[in-house]
């Protein structure tokens, strides 16, 4: 009777080490976590660090994602600039890992921070208010950082670059590649199903791309606000064009005259739609439009609502354009 047990423990030891040559992978934030999903395939599953509706402007790394780090062998994150959270952990925490800052990715466009111009929301901040903004902006949008391995190629002559990449579906099929890339140098035996699912999922990107090209059309034309600027790369892949942001950092909130600029402008320029983030106070929205014709909508650049997994990156962005849709045209 104790060979049976026994014989069942050197069958599943037989198939251990097939999972166990997949390396073990870590993405920073959900719209990371989806594409590294995607190359990955059916191989494993990679661990997500910001989860459920937490922001990567304000979370704080709990117990088990140090454990997932400290096990890691490879580890997906924008970069230094934006996952403020990570940049004195990983040193320490995986340390023997290979850390992709997918800002690098070979081919990816990178945008400045919007300023002047349209784009007024940079402008006519209370002098006190807008220097600790603009403070904060240059920390968490992004200078020249380094990531660890002497890469600081981003580097803009104001020092500023905007950090939402991920926002352009052709980025995301450019982080693809850069991601499925990674996984074969540390596990060369699946190179060709990594680069095979990348390839498959940028396709599907492609086909995305156009879909919400055609969808969003109709509406290019009309003037929104948004929250915090995180959607250019949408914007410009898209021909949409924001009139201005609320803040200029999503933990500040603007004062009552920023709210009283805001109204003005919203009647100057003809806004349409003022947009709200889940992870912030909506009610400031309700303040801003009031006695205004603009309607209440809400952006979610980072999928806080979505659940993790393959499927998410594609929801996130066809989501997106649901929302600026349905706010824009008043449906």
């Amino acid at each position: 009777m104790r060979l049976f047990p026994i014989t069942l423990c050197a069958i599943a030891g037989l198939t251990l080490p097939a999972h166990a040559e997949v390396p073990a992978v870590v993405a920073s934030i959900k719209p990371i976590h989806a594409l590294v999903a995607t190359a990955m395939g059916e191989l494993g599953t990679p661990a997500l660090i910001v989860d459920g509706s937490g922001s990567p402007h304000t979370y704080s790394l709990k117990p088990s994602d140090a454990e997932a780090l400290e096990a890691a062998d490879l580890v997906f994150w924008t970069g230094p600039s934006f996952e403020l959270f990570l940049r004195e952990a990983l040193p320490s925490l995986s340390a023997d890992a290979q850390i992709v800052a997918l800002a690098d990715a070979p081919g990816l466009e990178l945008l400045p921070v919007r300023a002047g111009g349209a784009f007024e929301a940079h402008e006519h901040h209370d002098h006190d208010e807008h220097e600790h903004e603009h403070e904060h902006e240059h920390e968490h949008e992004g200078g020249a950082e380094d990531d660890g391995h002497g890469n600081d190629q981003h580097d803009h002559a104001d020092g500023e670059m905007d950090l939402h990449f991920w926002l352009d579906p052709q980025n995301g099929r450019l982080m693809l590649q850069a991601i499925a890339a990674a996984l074969a140098e540390v596990d060369p035996d699946n190179a060709a199903t990594y680069a095979a699912n990348a390839a498959a999922g940028a396709a599907d990107l492609a086909d995305l791309e156009q879909e919400l090209r055609e969808a969003l059309a109709p509406v290019a034309d009309q003037r929104f606000i948004v929250f915090h600027d995180a959607y250019q790369y949408f914007e410009r892949r898209f021909g949409l064009e924001a009139a201005g942001s609320i803040t200029v950092s999503p933990d500040t909130m603007p004062g009552a005259r920023r709210i009283g600029e805001l109204r003005q402008h919203i009647s100057d320029t003809g806004v349409v739609c003022v947009f709200a983030e889940p992870q912030f106070e909506p009610s400031i929205i309700a303040a801003i439009i009031e006695g205004t014709e603009a309607r209440a909508g809400m952006l979610d650049p980072e999928g806080a609502g979505l659940e993790p997994g393959p499927e998410m990156y594609q929801a996130l962005l066809r989501g997106l354009a649901d929302d600026f849709t349905d706010c824009l045209s008043g449906s």
